[in-house]
């Protein structure tokens, strides 16, 4: 699945609002039974493979969205430093009053690019996918060296920042 900030604003620049995220997902494996099979956290996006033991998947991935999206707005409108709170706050604001779901802003996407993961074959095509995408950014020479991500923990060279359940 694949969560995108509105306008593809790249928020998540900002180790605050990384962190919010991965609590979000630290909660929902630890209270809500997700499965957390692989990761990526984008500057302005989110790749993940999961799934979950009782809950159903798209009711935990809803939360996950709700949460952070408030979240993280209130910490870009109360982080007085944050040299583009002005702009973001209008991007989110006019995203929201386009939506009659929200009250006041909207920060995810509507959609989430859910895919189903239905072979061996296909899954480590997606993980592989995922975990490259900071390379193919020009971020890292290697997937394991990127922070906000699962590739470390598959490469074996470092814990990475979430508990998997590996694949």
């Amino acid at each position: 699945i694949t969560f995108a900030v509105v306008e593809w604003v790249d928020v998540f620049t900002r180790k605050a609002y990384c962190e919010i995220v991965l609590d979000s997902l630290r909660h929902c494996r630890n209270q809500r039974g997700l499965l957390i099979h692989g990761w990526c956290l984008m500057s302005n996006h989110v790749h993940m493979v999961v799934s979950a033991k009782i809950e159903d998947i798209s009711e935990i991935l809803r939360d996950v969205k709700k949460f952070t999206s408030k979240q993280i707005v209130k910490a870009i409108a109360e982080n007085r430093g944050e040299s583009r709170r002005e702009w973001m706050l209008q991007i989110f604001r006019k995203h929201g009053e386009e939506n009659s779901r929200n009250s006041m802003y909207q920060f995810w996407q509507q959609d989430n690019h859910p895919e189903e993961l239905f072979s061996k074959e296909f899954t480590w095509q997606k993980m592989n996918y995922m975990h490259n995408n900071p390379v193919e950014a020009g971020l890292v020479d290697k997937p394991e060296q990127y922070r906000y991500s699962s590739a470390r923990d598959y490469v074996g060279s470092k814990k990475g920042l979430l508990d998997l359940d590996l694949i």
